[in-house]
C-alpha cells in the first residue's frame, strides 16, 4: 500500500552560471512527521535536476521513468535538452489526466544555458526564472521575490535558496527538519555540502 506522504517546500531559480535548487527534507502523513530525511531533489541526468512535491509513490515512479528516458537518449546519441525533457515529462503527465499523478514538479538544468520548468499534475508546463512548489511555497516566494535578481552569482543563489527554505520551514508545519541545496552548471550536478548550509544558517541567526 502506497504511503500517503505530502507537504514540502521545493524551489529552483536561474543564476548567472546555472541553476540553484533547494528543498526541505520533511514528509508528513496527516499530522504525523513520517520522514525527517526525505529526498526531494533528484539527479535525472548529468546536468538535470527534478524537484518533487506530492505523493511519494507517484514522484518516485516519474523519477524512474525520466532517468530511464534520459539514459536511453544518451545511448542513442541524442541527449535530451532541458526543454525536451520537460516536454516529455509534460506528455507523460497529460497521458494520465483521467487518473493523474498527484504531483507538482520542477525540472531545472543546464544545456547551452540554464532553464527552469514548472509542471502541474495534468501536464501544464511553464518556463520560469524562479519557481517554488509545495505547501511552503507561499512563504518561500515571499523571500525569493524580495531578494532574487537576474544574473546573481551561484554563491549568492545558494545563500538565497537556503534562506527561502528556512523561512518556509518556520511558517509551514509540513516543511522542516533539514535543507538540501543543489547546483547545476555546465560542469554538472553538485550537491552543496551540509557544512556549507549550516554556515549559511548560522549567519542568518
Amino acid at each position: 500500500m502506497q504511503k500517503y506522504l505530502k507537504g514540502t517546500t521545493t524551489l529552483a531559480f536561474i543564476c548567472k552560471d546555472g541553476v540553484v535548487v533547494g528543498s526541505d527534507t520533511r514528509s508528513t502523513m496527516g499530522f504525523l512527521i513520517s520522514d525527517k530525511k526525505s529526498k526531494k531533489i533528484y539527479n535525472i541526468d548529468d546536468r538535470m535536476a527534478l524537484t518533487t512535491a506530492g505523493l511519494v509513490g507517484d514522484n518516485v515512479t516519474l523519477v524512474r521513468i525520466m532517468k530511464a528516458q534520459t539514459a536511453l537518449s544518451r545511448l542513442e546519441k541524442k541527449p535530451l535538452t532541458i526543454k525536451g525533457a520537460a516536454n516529455l515529462l509534460s506528455n507523460i503527465l497529460y497521458s494520465r489526466r483521467s487518473f493523474p499523478f498527484m504531483v507538482q514538479l520542477v525540472l531545472a538544468g543546464y544545456d547551452s544555458e540554464p532553464h527552469v520548468y514548472e509542471l502541474a499534475a495534468v501536464g501544464g508546463m511553464s518556463e520560469k526564472s524562479v519557481s517554488a512548489t509545495g505547501s511552503g511555497s507561499p512563504t518561500a516566494y515571499g523571500v525569493l521575490e524580495a531578494e532574487y535578481s537576474d544574473g546573481m552569482s551561484m554563491e549568492d543563489g545558494i545563500k538565497l535558496a537556503t534562506k527561502a527554505v528556512k523561512s518556509a520551514m518556520e511558517r509551514d508545519a509540513a516543511s522542516g527538519n533539514h535543507i538540501d541545496v543543489v547546483t547545476v552548471t555546465k560542469d554538472g550536478y553538485t550537491e552543496v555540502p551540509q557544512e556549507t548550509i549550516k554556515e549559511i544558517l548560522k549567519s542568518l541567526e
